[in-house]
């Protein structure tokens, strides 16, 4: 992705909101392909309409449908003006993405977690508080908005605020971010899930935000930034 697009796309929030529901289906799809759970893109779009698909696994459906309903809690904070980067509304989304999922949901945990295929240990549970200030904080200290939002998906990511499902939430709150602002969400394509693993481990590693950053810019799918830019 040109850094040049950035600079040329006109912030209308009706419009990136618009384009983020015409795109549910495949922001949910992306996210479970992600999790290794591989249903297509109709039986994500059957599910989603709140039919159950035989001959899969029930937990499965019911991650998917939270994700959808996750997003849609997300798009009417978004058009109510309520969506912010805080604690109360993180967990808020937790509690309708982690639900039956995660050990516990809606709030931060309340014990260590590992990561798989790193040496780095996220923070201890009794300082997750500070820990999301201070990322609120040091997003507030970055001028474009791209950055902030790609700061708060690493940070929660990194830091692991809740027992599960920290990626998915680092990008629910990276996308409320952008919507927020009238800017394209990002989604992130399954099909890239390779280069984002080892992305993410090296990030994990050194807290060195550069590379993802830039991944995670060339996610954006262009069409959706000719559309902003008519």
């Amino acid at each position: 992705m040109n850094q040049q697009a950035f600079v040329q796309i006109k912030p209308n929030q009706a419009k990136a909101l618009m384009l983020a529901k015409h795109d549910l289906s495949s922001l949910v799809h992306n996210a479970i392909q992600l999790e290794n759970i591989n249903f297509t893109l109709p039986e994500v779009q059957t599910i989603l309409d709140g039919i159950t698909i035989g001959g899969s696994k029930l937990t499965d459906q019911v991650i998917t449908a939270n994700q959808g309903k996750a997003w849609n809690a997300l798009f009417a904070m978004i058009k109510n003006d309520e969506f912010e980067v805080t604690a109360d509304i993180a967990c808020k989304l937790h509690g309708i993405a982690g639900l039956e999922e995660a050990l516990e949901w809606g709030h931060f945990r309340t014990g260590g977690v590992l990561i798989a295929g790193t040496s780095y240990t996220p923070p201890k549970a009794d300082l997750l508080p500070a820990a999301f200030e201070k990322m609120v904080d040091d997003m507030n200290q970055l001028d474009d908005i791209y950055d902030q939002a790609i700061h708060v998906f690493l940070t929660m990511a990194r830091n692991q605020f809740f027992w599960d499902v920290n990626k998915r939430m680092g990008r629910f709150m990276m996308n409320g971010v952008l919507l927020q602002a009238g800017y394209p969400a990002i989604n992130l394509p399954a099909s890239r899930q390779l280069e984002f693993n080892q992305l993410m481990l090296d990030f994990y590693e050194s807290n060195e935000q550069g590379p993802m950053n830039a991944f995670m810019r060339s996610c954006l799918d262009p069409r959706a930034i000719e559309i902003m830019q008519e």
